[in-house]
């Protein structure tokens, strides 16, 4: 193994076997802690070293562990996962072996809280479901949620529907049967613990709703006559980070790239043929069904003309420092109950639960593909996440694949949650050959960013959602492209790191029409701004904090006066734009005051004049608090920061200081192709800590970004050495050649698979 100065590990090995050993082995040196929470988090281990406040969160993961037969498990994903896992987690064993034995090796995770990693099985990578990128459950309960307490006009004001569908309550549901809690246990199995406060339910409005871009040129669209293919996942930011590089060369297969440090193989990267990355095309692939209970025996439910019994399991949750718990977990024919009234059950059915659907574990088959049409066969595997995959090859070939099971929802959309007494069933899944692909496009390019990307002749009866992401950063991204700013590898890095926001210069448009000629403070500062969200900028800092806190509630509480008595007013607009939310969805800001008909009233145009002067006024005086009283030393970097913090608190052995990195300044929004989103106090929360930019059939001129850094251990060398670079959007070269990676070689580990 050579590790280069980068921290990024190569590994050449003369058997797949050897290879997948070592990057197990790897990935253990570098990420223990954080690989062995991924185990615990996913299969209900937390109480066992954390202690008792962790049970319900243990007992809700258990619950969504896939029970399937394990031989079907394995072949859905190809024929040789099955001897891939296993040679990863026996890498990842026999590290674990070392440290166990060598206490000093020992990461600080495990030394402060008294505790020691557990050896893994195969079935390990695979029957964890829980920590993947879901659809569309949080949508069906927030929209009947709305409809149940405000009315369909309201939840037209909450989020767009793409294909716009109107809304149909289903026939038998009783939408006041759902509680707001209903969505707890699910919340608890498919986050994130928060160990500063393990018993802390997470709102549905505060979870991340992540993206990511990709895009692919052909040849006739670059400077040298070679693809470029670029790719930056967006997820949550965390420390350590969720993406991890390595190099895997054997003689069969090379391929570099990102992926999961808790899994085999590599998800976003290439392999000397072709290059490949993903981003989340967003299938509904998951359902809420309500039970009528019957009054008799709460343990069945209504199905068809009779009543039909829970399944129901018993487990036994280890808890350190206390007697083991016995946890009860139910099951319906649809998937696992998640809430139980006096009256009512709820059951989540989800595509993930399927065989076959571990997330991202079918990236070890097409990671090795050797053309578009075992990489396409491949991809028919694919299962969970759903992905908008690019394709690029030595041979000048691009591609866009599209890829996910996909349910056939035959009498309905999808949209809310439905009675689970047999009236609502999916019909199977579309065939992947039914979803959108194209290769070698007449335009030369491809791009996607999680936008509604459906083809106008797809067919309406076949639903893939309903829910899809704002096109801000599509448009952009497609922009540059068009326009010919992205010819070169250099040049794609540089629309990763692009902050320039569309919806802000749509926003600046009305501003400036409705308030001609105004001294309201701050307009001043907006004239002459161009709509970039630069980190040095204030007039930045004034239209973000306007735009979130001011505008968007401002706004959306004209529209709701026209619907609701003045006193329900309040709690709507927090309902529909809550404090905690993280989502960047400028869609219906921007229709009510680009085209705001008569949902603004007779006389719109001065209730905007009106709303828009008052709410940067408040914005203003907001920025001055926040800021202090000179604009011209505002900055919105002073105020959209990155700041990393362990999730344990963890602190330095010698210093006493807190482990985190930052504060970084960041530029950018959630509306931006650089993706900064951000908390209520302007925190950045999610966007691209890994990025590529692949320059296809000149490998070494390929460039990568990974903050803070590869390892996972606080005292190591390679723990926050990217920050500088991913702050200033300065890459460092993803390299292939084994003449490059000796060249750039920091370090060499010899490593000895057993036997």
């Amino acid at each position: 193994m050579v590790i280069d100065r980068w921290g990024v590990t190569h590994i050449y090995a003369s058997s797949s076997h050897d290879a997948f050993f070592a990057q197990g082995f790897n990935a253990a040196r570098d990420r223990l802690w954080q690989i062995d929470l991924w185990r615990r988090r996913g299969l209900g281990l937390l109480s066992e070293v954390f202690g008792p406040q962790f049970v319900e969160r243990d007992r809700a993961a258990r619950l969504f562990l896939f029970r399937g037969d394990m031989r079907q498990e394995w072949l859905a994903y190809g024929s040789d996962t099955k001897r891939i896992a296993s040679a990863f987690v026996a890498g990842v064993n026999a590290y674990v072996d070392l440290v166990c034995a060598s206490p000093d090796l020992l990461p600080p995770e495990f030394r402060r809280h008294g505790y020691l990693p557990s050896r893994w099985q195969p079935e390990d990578v695979a029957r964890i479901r829980s920590h993947g990128l879901f659809q569309n459950v949080r949508e069906e309960v927030a929209r009947a949620r709305t409809i149940r307490d405000y009315g369909v006009a309201v939840e037209e004001l909450r989020k767009v529907r793409e294909p716009f569908v109107p809304l149909t309550v289903p026939e038998g549901l009783d939408l006041d049967a759902i509680p707001d809690d209903v969505l707890d246990v699910y919340e608890l199995a498919t986050t994130y613990p928060d160990f500063d406060d393990p018993a802390r339910v997470p709102s549905s409005d505060a979870v991340l709703v992540e993206g990511s871009n990709n895009w692919v040129l052909g040849g006739q669209a670059t400077s040298t006559g070679r693809p470029i293919l670029a790719n930056d996942p967006h997820r949550a930011l965390s420390l350590p980070s969720l993406r991890y590089l390595v190099h895997l060369n054997t003689p069969s297969f090379s391929v570099v790239g990102g992926g999961e440090p808790a899994l085999p193989g590599v998800s976003i990267g290439h392999n000397g043929a072709l290059a490949f990355g993903m981003t989340l095309f967003s299938v509904d692939q998951e359902d809420l069904y309500v039970y009528e209970l019957d009054p008799q025996d709460p343990t069945r439910y209504r199905y068809l003309d009779g009543w039909e019994r829970m399944r129901v399991e018993r487990c036994s949750v280890p808890v350190r420092g206390g007697d083991d718990v016995e946890a009860e977990l139910s099951f319906t024919r649809h998937g696992p109950v998640v809430r139980v009234t006096g009256t009512h059950a709820f059951a989540v059915r989800a595509v993930w639960l399927e065989p076959g659907m571990a997330p991202y574990l079918g990236s070890v088959d097409y990671m090795r593909a050797t053309d578009f049409e075992s990489f396409g066969a491949a991809m028919n595997r694919w299962g969970a996440p759903a992905e908008n995959q690019i394709y690029a090859d030595v041979h000048g070939n691009i591609a866009w694949k599209a890829a996910g099971l996909t349910p056939r929802r035959p009498n309905w959309d999808g949209t809310l949650p439905v009675p689970g007494d047999g009236r609502y069933e999916w019909n199977g899944f579309y065939d992947a050959d039914e979803l959108p692909g194209i290769e070698n496009p007449e335009a030369g390019w491809f791009a996607s960013a999680n936008e509604m990307n459906l083809p106008s002749d797809h067919p309406v009866e076949k639903t893939i959602t309903h829910d899809w992401y704002a096109p801000d950063r599509k448009r952009r991204i497609d922009a540059a492209i068009s326009d010919g700013l992205v010819r070169s590898v250099s040049d794609a890095a540089r629309l990763q790191s692009d902050v320039t926001s569309l919806p802000a210069q749509r926003i600046l448009r009305v501003l400036h029409r409705f308030t001609e000629g105004d001294g309201t403070p701050g307009l001043a500062m907006l004239r002459e701004w161009d709509g970039i969200l630069d980190a040095t900028s204030g007039a930045a800092a004034l239209f973000e904090v306007w735009h979130r806190r001011h505008l968007r509630p401002a706004v959306l509480a004209a529209a709701l006066q026209r619907l609701l008595p003045a006193a329900d007013v309040d709690d709507a607009v927090a309902r529909l734009v809550p404090d905690e939310s993280l989502l960047a969805d400028s869609r219906v800001l921007l229709s009510l005051l680009e085209q705001p008909a008569d949902r603004l009233g007779p006389d719109p145009a001065t209730t905007l004049r009106h709303v828009m002067k008052a709410s940067l006024e408040a914005a203003f005086a907001d920025c001055e608090s926040l800021l202090g009283d000179d604009p011209s030393a505002w900055a919105w970097g002073r105020l959209h920061v990155s700041v990393l913090r362990h999730p344990l608190g963890l602190t330095n052995d010698q210093t006493g200081d807190e482990v985190k990195v930052g504060p970084v300044p960041r530029g950018g929004s959630g509306d931006t192709v650089c993706d900064t989103a951000y908390d209520s106090a302007f925190v950045q929360t999610g966007g691209s800590t890994f990025r590529v930019v692949i320059d296809v059939g000149d490998w070494d001129e390929s460039l990568a970004l990974n903050y803070p850094g590869q390892s996972g251990d606080p005292t190591s060398p390679h723990f926050a050495d990217l920050v500088d670079g991913w702050a200033r959007g300065q890459y460092f070269p993803l390299l292939y050649s084994r003449s490059a990676v000796d060249a750039a070689a920091e370090s060499m580990l010899e490593l000895r698979p057993p036997g």
